[in-house]
């Protein structure tokens, strides 16, 4: 489908002028923008759900101290 999509594309693309060009580049672009920024949106999403969930398990007493840590570091 997509081969079929983007054949129909390269067809059709050197039948228009100028200006429909730079209209479908504008169209092109806007949507890999708004692309982008679900991208991002969501990266951030997650990135506070990591967060909320590290900061659960720190109130729930699920962690070891720094002294711990440079025992454990001390041992690899």
């Amino acid at each position: 489908m997509v081969q079929l999509i983007d054949k129909q594309i390269n067809e059709y693309l050197p039948l228009l002028g100028i200006d429909e060009k730079k209209s479908i580049l504008s169209v092109i672009k806007s949507f890999l923008k708004i692309k982008k920024e679900q991208r991002l949106a969501a990266s951030i999403e997650n990135y506070n759900q990591e967060l909320e969930t590290a900061e659960s398990e720190y109130e729930n007493g699920n962690y070891i101290s720094h002294e711990e840590m440079l025992k454990q570091i001390k041992q690899w």
